[in-house]
């Protein structure tokens, strides 16, 4: 074992003896330019690792630098979004009203074409129930508002004031379950009632049997409920069945989009059936 060790320990010395030759043989042997062989290959070795080093620390600087490009840009990013976001609740804003300033001038052109003293009101809460249709404007018995004044839109007749307070009003639409109205079909002037289900549609009775009724027709009120101005629209025949010679049901599909109201004008003429001239659409 001792004599393994001995010759194994030789053989290195052998080696370091023969490389510490050969440097010093290259350190004294001259190459082709007339450069030391043993500069000529330390340069080169040295010469490679500062390359490895110098792309190693341009990789990083590159990885670095677009980091810092990226967290730019993600800041950047976000900041336009932000500034996107302002912009369209702006717009919404903007449009908001847009909307409410043509919705006041068709009311304030509604007003002074019926020549009907009104007042005008903004909706301000709406009943979710479907067994009770019915809103609420923002005057009240303040501004002379009273039971059963008609309240109209520009696109026809809404409701009637059942509740008034001082400074607020409920409306029953005339939609709802318990609503009715005089109406009159403008065609044929075939007369009847306009009553409300509680849900998107009215229906016409009281229609008599011989009278002229026709998908399409367009149905105002007549004005003899003392209510309701005549002429304003109620809106179109949308159905019609018969039974025999009398009518089964008549469907009309309101002129007025009630989900959608803003304002409205509350007619302060007491019995004002006689006062206006009908309405066109």
């Amino acid at each position: 074992m001792a004599l393994l060790d001995i010759r194994r320990n030789s053989g290195y010395l052998f080696l370091a003896v023969m490389l510490g030759h050969v440097i010093l043989i290259s350190a004294q042997v001259n190459s082709r330019s007339g450069v030391p062989v043993l500069e000529s290959v330390t340069f080169g070795l040295v010469a490679e690792a500062q390359r490895g080093l110098s792309l190693g620390v341009a990789r990083l600087r590159r990885t670095w630098d677009r980091y810092v490009w990226l967290r730019g840009v993600e800041a950047e990013n976000a900041n336009l979004r932000r500034q996107l976001d302002a912009l369209q609740v702006q717009y919404q804003e903007r449009r908001a009203l847009s909307d409410r300033a043509r919705s006041l001038e068709d009311l304030l052109a509604l007003r002074d074409r019926s020549n009907l003293e009104t007042v005008a009101a903004e909706i301000i809460a709406a009943s979710a129930s479907p067994d009770f249709r019915t809103l609420t404007i923002d005057k009240g018995s303040s501004q002379g508002l009273k039971r059963d004044m008609a309240v109209i839109a520009n696109d026809g007749a809404v409701g009637r004031i059942v509740v008034a307070s001082s400074s607020a009003a409920k409306v029953q639409l005339l939609i709802d379950r318990n609503a009715a109205a005089g109406a009159i079909i403008e065609r044929s002037r075939a007369q009847g009632v306009a009553l409300g289900g509680g849900d998107a549609r009215l229906r016409l009775e009281y229609v008599a049997e011989a009278s002229d009724v026709v998908v399409g027709d367009l149905v105002v009120t007549s004005g003899i409920d003392g209510i309701y101005p005549k002429g304003f629209t109620i809106g179109y025949i949308d159905a019609v069945e018969k039974a025999g010679p009398a009518y089964k049901r008549i469907s009309i599909k309101p002129a007025v989009n009630f989900s959608a109201l803003e304002n409205v004008l509350v007619v302060l003429t007491t019995n004002p059936s006689n006062q206006v001239e009908e309405q066109k659409p």
